[in-house]
């Protein structure tokens, strides 16, 4: 169920840009949703989106799957054929070698059965079309930390935050000084040892 780009530790490859794919046999048609996701709520917003712009479809078929240790994954066949729908969105997903992804492929029936095969072939089709229209990003996973200190060790701190190009996500400088920051899971080691240099200054992980 896994693609080799998925299982990486701290890189993958998502989709920057909603999209949608089509495909029609036989009077029935295929409609796919792709998303980016990044949650079980998210996932299910998305859902209920598509539900409400075809209430009256008679399969709202999905598949997603999050996290880059390739664990994470759901195949939905709504009333479809066990393994005609859900598999083939997944497969198409790993085919391009994607997670944090949500794909939703609704059906309108068209009054002739399509088969086993034929509805395998639906779902893949609709599904490679709405991934071929978005554009991929790489992203890293990142580890949000937050740093504590005192102002007589202010400058030390700005100067080190600056020096490791640390990527600032919050700044707060009342009582004491506060900022967070994200920093690449596989640099975060490194970084922490550097941290521990500097006297007074308390660190600890967010997310």
């Amino acid at each position: 169920m896994s693609s080799g780009n998925i299982i990486m530790k701290d890189l993958y490859t998502t989709i920057s840009n909603a999209t949608t794919g089509e495909f029609k046999d036989r009077g029935s048609k295929f409609l796919a949703y792709a998303y980016a996701v990044y949650s079980p709520d998210d996932i299910k917003n998305k859902l209920n989106i598509v539900k409400k712009l075809h209430p009256k479809a008679r399969h709202h078929c999905f598949s997603w799957r999050l996290g880059t240790d390739g664990t994470q994954f759901r195949a939905n066949d709504d009333g479809e054929p066990s393994g005609t729908a859900g598999r083939p969105i997944l497969g198409q997903i790993d085919s391009f070698g994607l997670t944090n992804v949500l794909v939703v492929v609704v059906r309108y029936f068209g009054g002739t059965k399509l088969g086993v095969p034929g509805l395998i072939n639906a779902y893949k089709s609709s599904t490679k079309d709405a991934l071929q229209q978005a554009q991929t990003i790489e992203k890293t996973v990142d580890n949000i930390y937050r740093l504590s200190f005192a102002y007589d060790i202010m400058s030390d701190v700005m100067n080190f935050v600056k020096k490791m190009n640390l990527n600032v996500l919050k700044q707060d400088f009342t009582e004491t000084g506060v900022i967070e920051f994200a920093i690449r899971q596989s640099e975060s080691e490194n970084i922490l040892i550097q941290i521990k240099k500097i006297k007074g200054l308390k660190c600890e992980l967010v997310n």
